[in-house]
């Protein structure tokens, strides 16, 4: 960028995650004489009316961020008091873990082969073989 280019973004907070970087970024373009333009919010830090609303939009998307992030890790903590738990549901069941163990101590069936069988990597079938083996028979259901 060269003085008097314009740098032209989408929105305010394609340019940085907080408005401490916001700031710290149309600052430096400032520095080198470079103007910064963001199309929805219609700002244009080459005039002083633009400067202003510049910083006011910038703490209002901040704000917005934070907003979502409370209310997202409230959601999480809510739904997990309810006992749902988030994320992938496990290729092992407890029945397939008893079986990859039986398998593997016959000597019959190395990791890989067993992971092949069960459609999982062998470090799959390894880690929850290993991990559960106080569990597996116990009826002890909380694998991964």
């Amino acid at each position: 960028m060269r003085p008097g280019d314009t740098v032209v973004v989408w929105r305010l907070d394609r340019l940085g995650r907080s408005l401490r970087h916001l700031i710290d970024t149309v600052n430096a373009l400032a520095d080198r004489q470079v103007g910064f333009r963001s199309l929805v919010e219609n700002i244009d830090t080459t005039t002083s009316g633009g400067k202003l609303v510049f910083h006011i939009f910038g703490a209002l998307a901040e704000f917005e961020r934070e907003l979502i992030s409370e209310r997202t890790h409230a959601g999480l903590t809510a739904a997990r008091a309810r006992g749902r738990v988030g994320g992938r549901p496990s290729a092992m069941t407890p029945a397939k873990t008893i079986e990859a163990r039986r398998m593997y101590e016959s000597g019959e069936y190395t990791w890989e082969q067993i992971g092949e069988m069960f459609g999982v990597s062998r470090m799959t079938v390894y880690r929850h073989v290993v991990k559960n083996i106080g569990n597996v028979g116990s009826g002890d259901d909380s694998t991964d």
